[in-house]
């Protein structure tokens, strides 16, 4: 077994570290698309709480993680090689460690290791060159590697696919197959409002410019839609966060997603006028608010694809790797 020197694992981890950069102009989904190696997007207020998921596309050779069926995260990875495929389908974290080391191949570091297989498939630190070079793993920059451990639990789910669209939205933990479709033209005054779909959990809700439209997720779960139209230039991507509710009223704050402030902006009461939707759809997201809610609006669409059915895989014992 080969042993790695205290200073190349220190190389390894610096080289591998990767850069972690803002969302452009666009929303985390399409800032993903033009990410170099190694190189990775967080923001994780968009979405402070709910059920997480994180979807591996092989052909793209980029990872996008959902909370709450909102994307909060994506990066660039490298997965299997000719003779080492990464396999497709639907997993779960079956263990997690910080310091790993494979016994299959020379002790090789694997650093924030979260195991998807016995068999050796793994998620964890490591080098990315721009196309698969693994042994079967899916290797993240270690920026990305740390932040990701630290959010995750045992039992959470992971897709791995070979599509090459990508959700916008991804209800969670269930994933379920459709084609591309163009978004219909809303028409104001009608709405969706199914709460019992799931009757607690966090709330998000989103709003599309482009397909003028605002999808109400509730535990990772869609319970209501409406046509929106947002008066002014939307440009970027923004979220809005209810700090708390008193006696005046409720309190939100705006966070931009689109640049380097990361401050907190106290949201007047006159800038919700901005947003058209119908009266019974206001009413009926008003009666669920609450402290934790995010609102994010973004310039982008919703409607871009869909994560082709996968092959469910079974690891029902485990086995020595």
């Amino acid at each position: 077994m080969k042993t790695w020197p205290a200073f190349v694992l220190l190389a390894l981890a610096t080289a591998a570290f990767g850069q972690r950069v803002q969302v452009g102009s666009g929303s985390v989904v399409q800032t993903v698309t033009t990410l170099k190696p190694g190189q990775f997007v967080w923001v994780p207020q968009v979405a402070p709480e709910g059920p997480m998921l994180l979807l591996v596309n092989l052909s793209t050779q980029r990872g996008l993680l959902f909370r709450n069926g909102v994307p909060i995260g994506a990066s660039t990875v490298s997965t299997g090689k000719t003779g080492h495929g990464t396999p497709t389908g639907v997993f779960t974290i079956l263990q997690k460690q910080v310091v790993h080391h494979s016994s299959k191949y020379d002790n090789a570091p694997m650093p924030y290791m979260e195991r998807l297989t016995w068999e050796g498939v793994a998620l964890h630190a490591g080098n990315l060159p721009g196309y698969p070079a693994s042994h079967g793993c899916i290797r993240l920059p270690a920026g990305f590697a740390k932040l990701l451990y630290g959010a995750t639990k045992l039992g959470m789910t992971v897709i791995i696919t070979d599509e090459k669209v990508t959700p916008r939205i991804a209800p969670a933990p269930q994933i379920v197959a459709s084609s591309p479709t163009a978004a219909p033209t809303p028409v104001m005054g009608a709405f969706e409002w199914q709460p019992e779909k799931s009757p607690q959990g966090p709330l998000s809700i989103i709003v599309s410019n482009a397909d003028r439209k605002a999808v109400v997720l509730r535990n990772g779960i869609e319970i209501g839609s409406a046509p929106v139209t947002v008066d002014g230039s939307v440009s970027g991507t923004w979220a809005y966060t209810l700090r708390n509710i008193d006696v005046s009223g409720q309190h939100w704050i705006r966070v931009s997603l689109s640049s380097e402030d990361t401050a907190d902006r106290p949201v007047p009461r006159e800038e919700w006028q901005r947003f058209h939707a119908p009266d019974g759809f206001r009413r009926a997201v008003a009666q669920i608010v609450q402290p934790g809610t995010t609102v994010v609006v973004t310039s982008d669409s919703l409607v871009s694809g869909a994560v082709a059915t996968p092959v469910t895989v079974i690891d029902a014992e485990r086995r020595g790797r």
